[in-house]
This record gives structure tokens, sequence and C-alpha cells, in this order.
């Protein structure tokens, strides 16, 4: 079993950043005693050495996912700035979240799209109207269906059909990674400062 959890020190001063290194740590160990293996999968530098602006791991083995939800929330990290000596506040704090799914690829197979020929209307003279030349393709896993008249010619308008659909699936998978990053920002913007779930020393 595993999970994955993005923490983050969204816009906050370098001390944030700073504080997600040592939450980040502390969260490994204590995973570690457990029993459960932590991956970081992707880490965003901060402008610190040995900080973090976010941190997309991943927790693997038993009751993980319950490991992740002690977790999950705003975390403080109290203990005095190391970068700004006899600064008051000691208090810095870090949301740790589920981030959106992945946005996966969609494989685009011709056995995959169901072929028809068809006839439609409009100016083309007697063979249009005589002959099934027009192409309606239809892509089963997505649900995506053209029609395509544009050639007198059947193969053509069914090789005009494959590639529209093609274009159209590749679209749809990009359209899916924007929204999957926009919604992993939006984490970033998310961090209530106050009221942690957990805090640290």
């Amino acid at each position: 079993m595993s999970t994955r959890l993005l923490l983050s020190s969204g816009h906050g001063p370098q001390e944030c950043a700073w504080a997600l290194d040592r939450l980040l740590r502390r969260l490994e160990g204590e995973a570690a005693r457990r029993g459960l293996t932590v991956r970081r999968v992707e880490v965003v530098p901060g402008n610190q050495s040995g900080t973090y602006r976010s941190a997309l791991i991943q927790i693997s083995g038993a009751d993980a996912e319950a490991f992740a939800a002690s977790w999950t929330g705003t975390l403080c990290w109290q203990g005095p700035s190391p970068y700004r000596p006899g600064h008051g506040r000691k208090n810095w704090y870090v949301t740790a979240q589920p981030p959106p799914g992945d946005a996966g690829t969609s494989t685009f197979t011709e056995a995959d799209v169901d072929v028809v020929a068809c006839r439609t209307g409009g100016p083309g003279g007697q063979h249009r109207n005589k002959a099934s030349t027009a192409v309606r393709a239809t892509h089963r896993p997505s649900g995506l269906v053209v029609v395509v008249d544009r050639e007198r010619q059947f193969s053509l308008n069914r090789a005009i059909a494959l590639r529209l659909l093609r274009e159209r699936i590749e679209a749809g998978d990009e359209a899916a990674r924007r929204a999957v990053t926009t919604a992993r920002w939006r984490i970033h913007d998310d961090l209530v400062r106050g009221d942690p779930v957990r805090t640290e020393r």
C-alpha cells in the first residue's frame, strides 16, 4: 500500500522552507520507526542550502494511508530563525496535503476505433450521394466521435478521421496535465497559518 503527500512552504519566508526540511526529516524518521518507507518523488529547493519550497513524497508500507493522514494539514516547526538572529517569531508553518492524481497518458491505437462508412448530405455530385464515402469514427475508450466527408475516397476520409481522433486525444491529455499542475499550485496557496495538526521542535 502506498500514498502520496505534497508538502509546501507556500509563500512564506525562507524560514518556512527551512521548516519544511526539518519536518520532512522528522516525518521520514517516524516512518522508518514504523517500518514504512518514504521516497522523495520531486523536490523544489529553497533559496538557502538544505531548504525546500515543496516536496512530493510517496509513503509505502502497511498503514501508509493512516500515517499520511496523521501528517495531513497545517504543520508547525518551532525554533528560532537560523537566518535572522534575534527575530521574535519562532513558529514556521508548512502545509501537507494529498496531491491531485497524476494525469495518465492515453494510448491511441487504431484497434480501439470503430470506423463505419456513411453518407452525408450537401454538395458533391452524384458520386457523394450514391456512394458511402464518408466516415464515422468512434474511439471506444474515450467516446470521441468524428465524422469526415472531405474527400471522395473512403480510405482518405478514414485516414483523416484517425488523425483527428489522435490529435483530440493528445490535446485532452495535455489539458489534463495542465489541470493537475494548476491544482498542485493551489495547494501552495492554501497554507493556513495557525491551528496546526502537528507541532514539532
